[in-house]
C-alpha cells in the first residue's frame, strides 16, 4: 500500500469518526426534544422560567432556582480551582525538584480516576460537618463549591501541565538571555505560549461542573431555592433530574426532559463562547 493510498484511509475514517461523533450529539438532542416536546405543548416555555416554584404535582415547573444553583455552584468552582491548577502545573515544571514533581502528578493523575460518588461520600461524612458546625446545616452552596473544585482540579493541572511542557525551549532561553527573573519568563513568555491548553483546560473544567450529579446530590441539601449565600442548601438540575426520574410520569417526566435541554443549552453556550474567545485571541 503507498503512502498516498494509506493517507487515503485515514483521513476517510477521520471523517467517519466525525460523522459518527456529530450524528450521536444530534441523536441526543433530538430525543431531549422529543420527550420534552409533550410538557412545553401543555403549558409552554415561558413557565418553567416564571412559576412559582417547582412542584409539578400541583402543575409549577420553575427551573429557575436550580439554573441559579447549577450556575452558581459552576462558576465558584471554576474561580477557585483554575488559579490552584495552573499554579501547581507551574509549582512542577519551574520550582518543584523533579521526584516532588513527578509524586505530584501522579497524585494528580489519581484525583482525575476517583469516581464522583466516592468524593460526594467524603464529601458527606467529612465536609458537611465541618461546615455545619460554622454554620448548621453543612449542606450547602460551599459544599458544593468545594466538592466540585476538588473534582474538577486534576482536569485543569493536568491540561496546563501538559500545555507548559509544550512551550518551546527556545522561548525559555531566549528569556534567560534577556535577564527575564524566573516569574518574569512564566508570566511574559510561558503563559502566552501556552495560552491555548490553559483555555481548553478551563472549558474542560467547566463542562465538568455543570454535568456533574452524584457528589452534587449528596452535599447541597437538594432544597429547590435559590441561595442567597454560601451557607443555604439547594438543588442543581442535574440533581433535580437523578431525585425525580425513576418516579416522574407525564408532564412531570417530560418536565425532566426540558431541565436536559436546558443544561444542553449551558453547554452549547459554553462552546459558543468559548469558540468566539478563541477567534477574537486568533485574531489578535
Amino acid at each position: 500500500m503507498s503512502p498516498y493510498q494509506s493517507d487515503q484511509i485515514l483521513i476517510w475514517t477521520l471523517r467517519g469518526c466525525a460523522v459518527v461523533a456529530g450524528a450521536i450529539v444530534i441523536l441526543i438532542v433530538v430525543f431531549l426534544g422529543l420527550e420534552a416536546l409533550p410538557v412545553l405543548q401543555n403549558v409552554g416555555l415561558l413557565r418553567f422560567f416564571t412559576d412559582a416554584s417547582w412542584n409539578p404535582a400541583e402543575g409549577l415547573y420553575n427551573l429557575t432556582p436550580m439554573l441559579w444553583g447549577t450556575l452558581l455552584a459552576m462558576a465558584g468552582s471554576v474561580l477557585v480551582a483554575t488559579p490552584l491548577g495552573i499554579l501547581s502545573a507551574v509549582f512542577c515544571h519551574y520550582y518543584a525538584p523533579p521526584t516532588i514533581a513527578g509524586l505530584y502528578r501522579r497524585l494528580i493523575e489519581l484525583l482525575a480516576g476517583i469516581p464522583s460518588v466516592v468524593y460526594g461520600f467524603w464529601g458527606l461524612v467529612v465536609l458537611v460537618p465541618i461546615i455545619g458546625r460554622i454554620q448548621p446545616p453543612g449542606t450547602s452552596l460551599l459544599a458544593g463549591i468545594a466538592i466540585l473544585t476538588i473534582m474538577i482540579l486534576p482536569t485543569v493541572a493536568l491540561m496546563a501541565d501538559a500545555s507548559l511542557a509544550k512551550v518551546p525551549p527556545e522561548y525559555l532561553r531566549g528569556a534567560s538571555a534577556l535577564g527575564f527573573s524566573r516569574w518574569g519568563m512564566i508570566w511574559g513568555v510561558v503563559f502566552p505560549a501556552a495560552k491555548s491548553g490553559l483555555f481548553t483546560g478551563v472549558i474542560l473544567e467547566t463542562g465538568r461542573a455543570i454535568g456533574e450529579t452524584m457528589a452534587i446530590l449528596m452535599v447541597c441539601g437538594n432544597v429547590v431555592q435559590t441561595p442567597k449565600s454560601l451557607f443555604e442548601p439547594m438543588r442543581t438540575l442535574t440533581a433535580n433530574i437523578a431525585l425525580e426520574m425513576a418516579y416522574a410520569t407525564g408532564n412531570h417526566r417530560s418536565a425532566l426532559f426540558v431541565s436536559g435541554l436546558v443544561l444542553m443549552a449551558l453547554i452549547v453556550a459554553l462552546v459558543v463562547a468559548a469558540e468566539g474567545i478563541s477567534k477574537g485571541r486568533i485574531y489578535d
